[in-house]
């Protein structure tokens, strides 16, 4: 069985085995985590783990995008003016969970964990067209594209591997750029 489709519902034996492996990256790395381990964390037999994921890959796909829609879960902002905040929260929840985090990044970046790579995309295009109508469609793709590479693990781990940030510093650089794209449009906001 190919990776887990996000969309897709799980049964509780790949809830038990995604989750399992999920709790072992966190505890060792991906590199020392056998099937064996995996399916005696989840109280299954490994034969099981082998037919919902025949290869590492399909495996970490699946537990990729399970850690995105589980771990890194994080409420709705309400308004585009709240996005800073919560992609703050995010560098924050990344930092504290770093193993899962270079997960997540590296598969994003592949492009191929089953996940979505900008979920926030729509929700901050609607916020946008909801709240500032009078920005020019091109400027709010550009300002959705932003927020999207901001909104990312992929750019807490660039933040931390290239540039050596901690991740105080990651959370604040992060929440200051998505602030000083939205300062030049807060006037515009519809009334």
């Amino acid at each position: 069985m190919p990776a887990v489709d996000p969309a897709q519902e799980l049964s509780s034996t790949q809830g038990a085995i995604l989750a399992a492996y999920s709790e072992l990256i966190d505890e060792v790395g991906t590199d020392d985590v056998s099937f064996r381990l995996i399916a005696l964390r989840a109280g299954v037999g490994e034969r099981t783990v082998f037919r919902y994921y025949p290869t590492r890959v399909d495996l970490l796909l699946a537990t990729s995008a399970w850690i995105e829609q589980t771990v890194f879960v994080r409420q709705e902002s309400e308004s585009i003016f709240d996005v800073p905040i919560a992609i703050r929260e995010s560098m924050e929840a990344y930092d504290r969970r770093p193993e899962l985090a270079h997960v997540v990044a590296e598969t994003a970046m592949r492009g191929v964990n089953g996940a979505e790579s900008a979920p926030h995309r729509e929700r901050f295009d609607e916020m946008l067209r909801d709240e500032v109508p009078s920005l020019a469609a091109n400027e709010r793709r550009l300002i959705v594209a932003a927020l999207c590479h901001l909104d990312s693990p992929t750019t807490w781990v660039t933040m931390r591997r290239e540039l050596g940030m901690s991740g105080r510093d990651i959370a604040d650089a992060a929440m200051w750029t998505a602030e000083a794209l939205l300062d030049p449009i807060r006037d515009q906001v519809a009334r």
